[in-house]
């Protein structure tokens, strides 16, 4: 099926949307691929965390991307997406999740859907990225995951089709935007509009230390740049804990 410029699969259970997507990337499928399923029996997402939900709970979809973005820019795929779900959110419940950097929907924030982007170069002449999506519909998770679902936070119960159907109409125009110098810098500026993690003193956790500081924007690189004791410092990689005022 294909709805808004998208090729739409649709699976009662799989392994990975992701998984699936990177497999006909490495066959040569073409942008724009859309992988959906009722269920993943090994969904993931950053840092090789498992990413689960109940049957028929959740968004649970990944999206082949070929556009011509430079290493530094893929991020902006990652964006596309997250962006167009906030904006689908809003549409369909009333209330638009804000983004945690760098992968996370969140509502108080509480998470409520998380992006998961993989790079596919075995064609270096076509690189594909395949971007993945798990929104929260009527489960909000394990417990002690601080997590939440639209249902929970919104008092709205969506079905899965017409999220896809509103996140899919907001993500045809925002691809588009990736084309170009100036689309992708206006997708850079709602990114960082959208950001929640900018303004909030947060805990920065790396491999191998931890700090606190004020995230005080984004690079263009999509890096966060955290404002410490040991002066700005732009985090490329690491888990970020928004902290409360005391």
């Amino acid at each position: 099926m294909t709805h808004h410029g998208f090729a739409i699969e649709h699976f009662d259970v799989i392994d990975s949307t992701n998984t699936y997507l990177l497999d006909k990337a490495r066959s040569g499928a073409s942008g724009g691929l859309v992988a959906v399923a009722d269920h993943q029996t090994a969904g993931r997402g950053r840092l090789d965390r498992r990413w689960e939900a109940p049957a028929g709970a959740a968004l649970l979809m990944s999206v082949l991307l070929r556009e011509a973005l430079d290493h530094d820019e893929l991020h902006l795929a990652t964006a596309a997406v997250a962006l167009s779900a906030a904006a689908a959110a809003e549409q369909a419940c009333g209330l638009a999740p804000g983004l945690k950097w760098p992968n996370d929907l969140v509502i108080d924030d509480l998470k409520v859907a998380g992006v998961l982007a993989e790079l596919d170069l075995s064609n270096p002449a076509a690189p594909a990225v395949v971007v993945g999506i798990g929104i929260n519909l009527t489960w909000p998770g394990p417990p002690g995951v601080g997590g939440t679902c639209l249902l929970d936070a919104t008092g709205v119960a969506v079905a899965r089709d017409e999220i896809l159907e509103r996140l899919l109409e907001q993500l045809e125009g925002r691809v588009a935007l990736l084309a170009s110098e100036s689309g992708r810098a206006t997708l850079l500026a709602e990114l960082e509009r959208q950001m929640v993690t900018v303004g909030r003193q947060v805990r920065v956790v790396l491999a191998d230390r931890e700090f606190e500081g004020r995230a005080i924007g984004l690079s263009p690189e999509g890096h966060l740049r955290v404002e410490s004791g040991d002066g700005v410092i732009d985090v490329q990689a690491g888990d970020v804990v928004h902290l409360r005022p005391a």
